[in-house]
């Protein structure tokens, strides 16, 4: 179906040529000789795709009739119609709103090309409403896969919390969904139709982290060459999720408290406080009550941030689960890959014993490996492979007679492992930490423990 448009305008002449030209490119349009008329308009017809206004009018502006507009419709686009004088006038409308301004006399193809973007923008809006209402409904209608007690009482506690405005901390094992929680909690909330933002804070650099959530002024520090929002002006209105937030350095576990307690930022290297409106979930897989009690993590930053807490359960105290699971990986991995698969009573069974280690991940990961070799439509045993990532213990088979330094064995060990892991990962640190269940702080610093100076630091972060 066609456009919509609604041309506004006081000069008889004008409204006409504007009505044939559109109609000849297909469009359907409708004018009006005012303000007055065009806020009747407005409140008798469905929203109108675009309207075109003149800014000067006897009986108004344009100002007044983007107002209208805008209480009608937020999708619908304006292009303001203004003469040489009134140019500062359409650039304040486009700060309210407006897309865009034609200025006075136009050329027909200027203002059809402009009408074209405004169209386009328009639909580009309308698609990001449906995708949003799509991702609201599937997180609303349980995300959370599982048929279990344990999930039922999960996804109980979350649509019980999920109007609040307290922090919440996740915790839990690596691999539990802890990320999948915190989206099922905003999805749920009226910050809904807001951002949700994440971060990761093992995975950003002990010095950029201030910037990355506070964000900078120009100048602040060199190669700050522009101002940047920080992440909580990016989520304000919505959700937070700091992942791993036990990874946060002392300075920052202390700016991080100010904020949450005065809702205020202030940018690196500024001076002006900016106010934000944030619920931020925290997650994490440590033990935070024994980092508490060794002095690691801010006893009252934990109480700002344990103000609700919520425990994603390991899949191995959910062990009927693991088919539902394993059969919505299958059709994920199978959908990507252009094929549909079914598991063979085999390895169904080999897949409801395992006892994962890595939890829901760690399924996943050796689903889509079953999707990826198996040669037929259906996935055998064989295809999952023999091991699954899990953690084993590195053990001595034998203690070598004679002295025995068992410091500098472990150190050995250590190196070693450390550097399989780096070659496993390809050298991307982050990725070996995960493979030898760290963090990416305990990585570095054990790294650095074993490269000489001469070597330098391993790429790849």
């Amino acid at each position: 179906m066609s456009a919509r448009i609604l041309v506004c305008d006081d000069e008889a002449s004008l409204r006409e040529m504007l009505q044939i030209l559109l109609r000849r490119e297909g469009y359907r349009v409708d004018v009006v000789d005012g303000v007055h008329a065009a806020r009747e308009q407005l409140g008798s017809a469905d929203p109108y795709d675009v309207v075109i206004t003149d800014l000067v009018m006897p009986d108004g502006t344009g100002m007044e009739v983007l107002d209208a507009v805008r209480a009608r419709s937020v999708d619908t686009q304006t292009l303001m119609v203004t003469a040489f004088a009134t140019t500062e006038q359409a650039v304040e409308a486009m700060r309210k709103g407006a897309y865009d301004y034609v200025q006075k006399p136009f050329r027909n193809h200027e203002l059809l090309a402009t009408l074209e973007k405004a169209l386009e923008k328009r639909a580009i809006v309308a698609e990001n409403q449906t995708l949003r209402a799509e991702v609201k409904a599937r997180w609303t209608q349980g995300q959370l896969i599982g048929k279990s007690a344990a999930m039922d009482r999960l996804r109980d506690l979350i649509k019980r919390v999920a109007n609040a405005t307290s922090s919440v901390l996740i915790t839990g094992e690596s691999g539990t969904g802890k990320e999948m929680v915190a989206r099922a909690l905003h999805f749920q909330s009226p910050r809904a139709e807001r951002p949700f933002v994440v971060l990761n804070c093992g995975a950003i650099p002990e010095n950029l982290i201030e910037s990355e959530l506070f964000g900078h002024v120009k100048g602040a520090f060199t190669g700050a060459t522009a101002a940047r929002e920080g992440l909580f002006q990016a989520a304000h209105g919505g959700t937070l999720f700091l992942d791993e937030v036990g990874e946060l350095p002392p300075p920052l576990q202390v700016k991080l408290l100010r904020v949450l307690q005065d809702r205020k930022v202030r940018p690196v290297g500024g001076t002006a406080e900016v106010d934000v409106d944030v619920r931020v979930v925290a997650a994490t897989n440590r033990d935070v009550e024994s980092e508490v009690e060794a002095g690691t993590f801010r006893e009252d930053l934990f109480y700002r941030l344990n103000v609700i807490r919520i425990e994603a359960p390991p899949l191995r105290d959910r062990p009927e689960d693991i088919p539902v699971l394993a059969e919505y990986f299958l059709q994920k991995h199978s959908a990507l890959q252009g094929r549909r698969l079914e598991f063979s009573p085999e390895a169904m069974r080999w897949l409801a014993q395992q006892p994962y280690a890595g939890n829901v991940r760690e399924l996943e990961n050796i689903v889509e490996r079953g999707v990826t070799l198996a040669p037929s439509n259906t996935v055998n045993r064989e295809d999952l492979g023999d091991t699954h990532p899990s953690k084993k213990a590195v053990s001595l088979t034998q203690i070598p007679e004679g002295r025995f330094d068992l410091d500098e064995y472990l150190t050995q060990v250590e190196k070693e492992l450390l550097f399989r892991a780096l070659d496993q990962a390809e050298g991307v640190r982050t990725k070996a930490a995960e493979l030898l269940g760290m963090s990416f702080r305990q990585f570095r610093y054990r790294l650095a423990k074993h490269i000489s100076p001469e070597v330098g630091d391993v790429t790849g972060d």
